[in-house]
């Protein structure tokens, strides 16, 4: 069969490209505690959604640098006596949260659900950090010229994935060891880190997660749809690519792939080998990063779509977190 990328014997193997900063991990722990030192003001609105499942709320809570994340929240309208397992969901790039009844299915199995909108995108969730240089055609290159890496757009956005992982585990009616978090393509890419920044995720589905191995992709010359403003930074910014390394090194803060290591969790990742908008190379780079326990299905003649019979295996594999 035709290849976009690697052998599959070479993927399993792969190991990156783009640079590792050398404080990363104190980068990481710093900001980590930057968010826990915020109040969140958490907001609840109830809304009338009719239906007999679930109580469903507009939740909003302050996230770093001020701005006010906003999330749909479902409830099961008749909890069990006990703490339940909860969820969290992400989006993919530039889109927000899916629709109220999209969650009703993991509400009825007995999941609590919040389904976060990213900071600037499609949703309600406001992105108060101010940052230099460009923000047009995208959100990888959002603080990529600033003087330091914490107005980095996806800095801010991972953060605000785990604060919401927290949020959810520290419901009443929530048991924190049975979270869960699950999303595709950019939502993939947040699955993971939310994993990483929030280890007591105990299972996690990244679906062809984007965020993952930025040299890699240039390198291929996918830098195109969802990766383009990395060319257009350059075209633009540096044109001589004069400050090459030093911008993937950049990058590297916000690469999914760095933080894969302190994921605890169980993961469940599916890709496609023909997906030239996330190829494949740049999510075996997380995935073969990963120290827990993991598995992959790969599904050798798809691209960057949906993937059949694995919404079923996602509901199975995160059912489990019922028992």
């Amino acid at each position: 069969m035709p290849l976009v990328d690697l052998p599959l014997d070479q993927l399993r193997a792969y190991a990156g490209r783009n640079p590792k900063p050398a404080d990363f991990d104190t980068f990481w722990d710093a900001s980590l505690a930057e968010m826990r030192a915020i109040d969140p003001a958490i907001e609840l609105v109830e809304v009338p959604f009719a239906q007999p499942i679930a109580d469903c709320f507009d939740m909003t809570f302050t996230g770093t640098g001020g701005s006010r994340v906003h999330a749909k929240l479902l409830k099961p309208k008749q909890p069990s006596a006990a703490p339940g397992p909860g969820l969290v969901h992400f989006h993919g790039y530039s889109w927000r949260a899916d629709d109220w009844a999209t969650y009703l299915s993991w509400v009825a199995a007995g999941f609590t659900v919040a389904a976060m909108d990213c900071r600037g995108q499609g949703g309600s969730s406001q992105d108060t950090v101010s940052t230099l240089g460009p923000t047009l055609d995208g959100h990888i290159i959002r603080g990529l010229s600033d003087p330091t890496p914490e107005t980095l757009y996806f800095r801010n956005v991972f953060l605000d994935t785990a604060q919401l992982a927290g949020i959810v585990m520290a419901m009443p009616e929530v048991d924190d060891n049975r979270v869960g978090a699950f999303g595709g393509s950019q939502g993939g890419g947040l699955t993971l880190a939310c994993a990483a920044l929030e280890p007591r995720i105990a299972r996690a589905v990244p679906i062809h997660p984007f965020l993952c191995d930025y040299q890699r992709v240039w390198e291929m010359d996918l830098d195109v749809a969802a990766y383009a403003e990395l060319r257009r930074y350059f075209r633009f910014f540096d044109p001589l690519h004069q400050r090459e390394e030093a911008i993937f090194e950049r990058l590297g803060y916000i690469d999914v792939q760095h933080l894969a290591p302190r994921v605890r969790g169980e993961v469940l990742m599916a890709l496609g080998l023909m997906d030239s908008v996330t190829p494949p190379s740049t999510c075996f780079a997380a995935y073969n990063k990963l120290e827990s326990v993991k598995e992959v299905m790969i599904y050798p003649d798809f691209g960057h779509e949906g993937l059949p019979g694995f919404g079923d295996r996602t509901f199975e594999f995160l059912c489990g977190l019922l028992n």
